[in-house]
């Protein structure tokens, strides 16, 4: 059975765009896709919104074949230690989600797939999310199809924005890649921008890539068909 290979990278803003572009250089030598998750807003006063660069970086991304996943609104932690949408019930994770989707498409980069930040979303986020329009609703373990009430088991290899960068780390992600490439399942790598300016963790991202390729994985971004598209499938 051939493994599926899906790449990730989140936080880019403006200060990690040039490592982003960096790191998209080397997936396409690859033929690999990424798939981009997006925060309207960041840490530190940024809004994408006013950032054209990056807006014009994702869109020719997006039309190259990348996916733009939604990634939360903020960030910003609703409870000491917890991710934003880790513990939102229904209602606040729907007005949340209804401001990032109205950004999104404001910059021309709207999106139909989610993924909270840290890969954590409460039972309430998960419910607002198709009252708000999306599809698929990524976590740390599964993604979840919205509109079929199924979800496919694969968990997040990553690296930053929640998972560890030590060196140890790093090792043990490009090892448990090569397993689950082995095996023919779904690999999922993710990797925050702001750790592709390290040297050991981007290295840990590229051999992890490497070695699913090596074992025949083939590469492929976040997606959610409908039933049409299914069906002629």
């Amino acid at each position: 059975m051939t493994a599926q290979l899906i790449v990730s990278v989140s936080g880019i803003r403006d200060t990690t765009r040039n490592a982003a572009i960096e790191f998209g250089a080397e997936m396409d030598r690859r033929g690999v896709p990424m798939s981009l998750l997006v925060a309207p807003r960041l840490k530190g006063r940024y809004r994408l919104v006013d950032d054209p660069a990056t807006q014009a970086w994702l869109r020719g991304r997006r039309a190259r074949g990348d996916a733009i996943v939604l990634h939360g609104y903020d960030q910003a932690a609703t409870k000491p230690r917890r991710a934003e949408f880790a513990t939102l019930p229904r209602h606040e994770a729907r007005l949340r989600l209804t401001a990032a989707d109205r950004v999104m498409e404001q910059v021309e980069l709207r999106t139909r797939l989610f993924a909270a930040p840290r890969w954590d979303a409460s039972a309430g986020a998960i419910e607002a999310l198709p009252e708000v329009g999306f599809r698929l609703a990524l976590g740390l373990t599964s993604m979840l199809d919205l509109e079929r009430n199924v979800a496919q088991k694969a968990r997040v290899y990553g690296i930053g924005e929640g998972f560890r960068a030590e060196p140890w780390w790093c090792r043990a992600l490009v090892m448990g890649a090569a397993r689950t490439a082995r095996r023919g399942g779904v690999l999922r790598l993710a990797i925050s921008a702001a750790q592709l300016d390290r040297s050991g963790p981007r290295q840990a991202i590229l051999d992890a890539v490497d070695l699913a390729l090596l074992h025949g994985a083939v590469g492929d971004v976040y997606r959610w068909e409908s039933f049409t598209a299914a069906r002629a499938a």
